[in-house]
């Protein structure tokens, strides 16, 4: 036994006097001499915040606790009992606690406040993850990138992907993985268990905190915003990731070839490229892709024709996010994307990588019959068509048929000045 606990179950610090037994201090209360708090009853409880004690035990798992309380109210954990229930929705919940932070969904009640910036948040976790976004110092470096974190298991984490150590290995498929959050998430794709689901459509999710982003996506909330340029986001994630707009840092260098990538999923998918693995296929067709994104777009642009991201201004549907946000720089009139050489500016990324082939002299796409070769893709696409008999568009008037738009309006010149008739 510690010398503290020993030192309280010998002399009792009871209203200022003191007294040899707890059955002699029954009505009166007891002062901790460590801490200074009082208490009517279980002070020996009490000590063991102090001594670290915890006599108790779940015959289950094992796992320890200070009091008996405390193993019964963690049982439910085992035995899925649900005592407590919103008196508003009726969803049941194991803890008090957890209705208390339930109820603030329809409340509103957001009591955690950033001293920083103000935001406020529902939860003290969501409090505490937001307020890492303003701590600029990170305390331990990587020895082979030089990218900071807060603490020393993050780098050994973060460690993997230069080492290629994958320790959760999925006994189903072989697949392994850096990460045993990614493993969690990666099986539930084999069993279908996703325990936890969203209160207003019912999607069903792996892990708890995905319920809690997926709620945002109805809220409209964006709790992470960027000092720089103010744009917000759903999560602190994707605000760092944004950020590396700004510092231009690419931590994740491919292995092969040498390029870096701002996030570790482009770093990955970029990999693919040389080692021609493509996990994703269509379940239509039975096509492969090296990507998950580009797998879900051809599913819809190419079968089932879903359009599920639609414009609020001009209700215009597109296939994908990424398709949405470049269509609503038409209307906003943004360009983000800025040559480093001239200072022209773009609405999208591929269009200014596109003009920046006009400093380099860089010709990346070939025709694969005589070799010449372009800057832009759809130009290689509508040279190739030269090659072809067949014309896509033929003229009206004399039928003669062209392997582009652009050339049929030069021919339609040879008729006509008119040009507004076709």
């Amino acid at each position: 036994m510690s010398a503290i606990s020993v030192e309280i179950s010998k002399d009792f610090k009871v209203c200022g006097e003191a007294s040899s037994s707890n059955s002699k201090a029954t009505n009166h209360r007891y002062s901790c001499k460590v801490c200074g708090k009082t208490y009517s009853s279980n002070v020996k409880a009490h000590m063991r915040t102090h001594t670290g004690e915890k006599p108790y035990s779940c015959e289950v798992c094992g796992k320890s606790f200070a009091t008996n309380v405390d193993v019964k109210v963690h049982m439910r954990t085992h035995t899925g009992e649900k005592r407590f229930s919103c008196e508003i929705c009726d969803k049941p919940f194991a803890y008090k606690s957890s209705v208390k932070v339930h109820m603030r969904i329809h409340t509103g009640e957001k009591p955690f406040h950033c001293e920083t910036c103000g935001i406020a948040y529902s939860t003290s976790s969501s409090l505490k993850s937001h307020t890492e976004t303003h701590n600029t110092e990170n305390k331990v470096v990587c020895e082979v990138c030089g990218k900071g974190f807060a603490n020393n298991y993050r780098v050994k984490i973060h460690m993997r992907i230069h080492t290629g150590e994958r320790p959760f290995p999925c006994s189903i498929c072989g697949s392994a993985f850096i990460k045993s959050h990614d493993f969690k998430i990666h099986m539930a794709r084999h069993t279908g268990n996703k325990p936890y689901s969203c209160e207003v459509c019912g999607s069903s999710f792996v892990i708890k905190t995905h319920v809690q982003r997926h709620m945002r996506t109805h809220t409209g909330e964006k709790p992470y915003s960027c000092e720089v340029c103010s744009k917000s986001f759903t999560t602190n994630s994707i605000l760092k990731i944004h950020m590396r707009t700004h510092t231009g840092v690419k931590p994740y260098p491919c292995i092969v070839c040498g390029m870096a990538f701002s996030n570790y999923s482009a770093a990955k998918d970029h990999l693919r490229i040389h080692t021609g693995e493509k996990p994703f296929s269509c379940e239509f067709c039975g096509k492969t892709f090296g990507n998950k994104s580009h797998a879900a777009m051809h599913m819809r642009r190419t079968h089932t024709g879903e359009k599920p991201y639609s414009c609020k201004v001009c209700d215009k549907a597109f296939a994908t996010n990424a398709e949405l946000k470049s269509h609503m720089r038409t209307h906003t009139g943004e360009k983000p994307f800025s040559c480093d050489v001239c200072g022209s500016r773009f609405s999208t990324s591929s269009n200014a990588k596109g003009h920046m082939r006009t400093h380099t002299g860089e010709k990346p796409y070939s025709c694969d019959i005589c070799g010449k070769a372009f800057a832009g893709k759809s130009t290689a696409k509508v040279h190739m068509m030269t090659h072809s008999r067949e014309g896509r568009y033929s003229c009206k008037v004399c039928g003669k048929a062209v392997s582009c738009k652009s050339v049929l309006i030069q021919h339609m010149r040879t008729h006509t000045e008119n040009l507004n008739a076709y």
